[in-house]
């Protein structure tokens, strides 16, 4: 498909900087199965499934992923080069891929130099500019020190426009947060509490995980002019054995299955078969999902507004509908709904 099917203007003022506080008064978007728009808040989700219904959240944690560095000069008496760094992909226990400014002036063999004593050098640069960083030390040595003095990764749209601050270490982490990897987060899951998860089960809604580490390329427009020309990054990710038999218990008994995010919905619809059973599995998927793919798992997704031109924005259209989904966000726009990381929320059903 053509990707300028999936483009559309954005006010920047639409853009949220900061999350709403609390979480849970976010507002959200219920685009009903019929396509009606209903405008509700994020705290009445317990209300919004009556059924038994089976959420599936990714407990991924963030990790401080955002960096900053000194390349020496090369020349004696030349300053250093000040480098803002953004980890991407963990390659192996002391290499990682990362985005790098300036990195018109760096080059493979270089070395960077962080706080805490930490260096990295560039073992490799990418026509794209990407960095292949080895660094010295690995493992849970070389975590620790990222921890100690890493950001959180916040995405180019805030990141541009304001710092990462001690109010972001929270902000950018699910409070369910478990297993740590992720360098974005499961943004779907930014609108929950530990209050509204307590009312989620109090009003009978079955809770499952998944784990699926996000990596920065899942939040980035598409540069191909045809989706089937774009390749999407490959991300880990592990169904547990408990959550693949409750899917299979919850849809053999007629109860629907909801992703809280993309990330759940592409976990599940990577790990199942092709009557809708979901396996077990432990490995890295690079799913694309866009207009035209047969859901076999999920009926429900919880999901936040999206990027024009993503793959994020060209899965809920695959989901709910082209026209339906450029209609839902027209309305979100009208009604001033904050878009993105920090913005407001939708729940959407599977268009039959």
């Amino acid at each position: 498909m053509r990707v300028e099917l999936f483009d559309f203007e954005l006010p920047d003022e639409r853009i949220a900087l900061r999350p709403a506080r609390p979480r849970d008064s976010a507002r959200l978007l219920h685009v009903s199965a019929d396509g009606a728009f209903e405008d509700r808040v994020v705290r009445e989700a317990p209300a919004m499934f009556p059924h038994r219904d089976l959420l599936v959240f990714n407990d991924t944690r963030v990790i401080a992923a955002a960096l900053k560095a000194v390349r020496p000069s090369r020349d004696p008496q030349g300053p250093v080069v000040r480098v803002s760094l953004n980890l991407i992909e963990r390659v192996d226990t002391e290499t990682w891929r990362a985005l790098v400014k300036p990195g018109k002036r760096l080059k493979q063999g270089d070395g960077l130099f962080f706080d805490d004593g930490l260096f990295a050098s560039i073992e490799a640069k990418d026509e794209n500019g990407e960095l292949a960083l080895k660094f010295d030390r690995a493992g849970a040595a070389l975590d620790e020190a990222i921890s100690k003095i890493g950001a959180p990764p916040l995405p180019p749209y805030i990141a541009g426009k304001r710092a990462p601050d001690a109010d972001d270490v929270s902000d950018y982490q699910t409070v369910y947060a478990a297993k740590q990897g992720a360098v974005a987060a499961p943004t779907a899951g930014l609108h929950f509490t530990d209050e509204l998860l307590a009312d989620l089960d109090k009003a009978g809604v079955e809770r499952q995980v998944v784990t699926l580490h996000v990596g920065a390329g899942t939040f980035l427009p598409v540069r191909a002019e045809d989706t089937s020309a774009h390749v999407m990054h490959a991300e880990w990710r592990e169904i547990p054995e408990a959550t693949a038999t409750a899917i299979n218990r919850a849809k053999a008994e007629g109860r629907r299955v909801i992703a809280i995010g993309t990330t759940a919905l592409r976990s599940l619809e990577s790990a199942a078969d092709a009557n809708g059973r979901v396996r077990p599995d432990v490995g890295a998927t690079n799913i694309f999902i866009t207009p035209g793919y047969r859901f076999r798992v999920v009926d429900g997704l919880w999901t936040n507004f999206h990027l024009p031109r993503s793959t994020l924005f060209m899965l809920v259209s695959a989901f709910s509908g082209l026209e339906r989904m450029q209609a839902a966000y027209a309305h979100a726009m009208a009604r001033n709904y904050r878009f993105y990381s920090y913005g407001d929320a939708s729940l959407l059903w599977r268009a039959e």
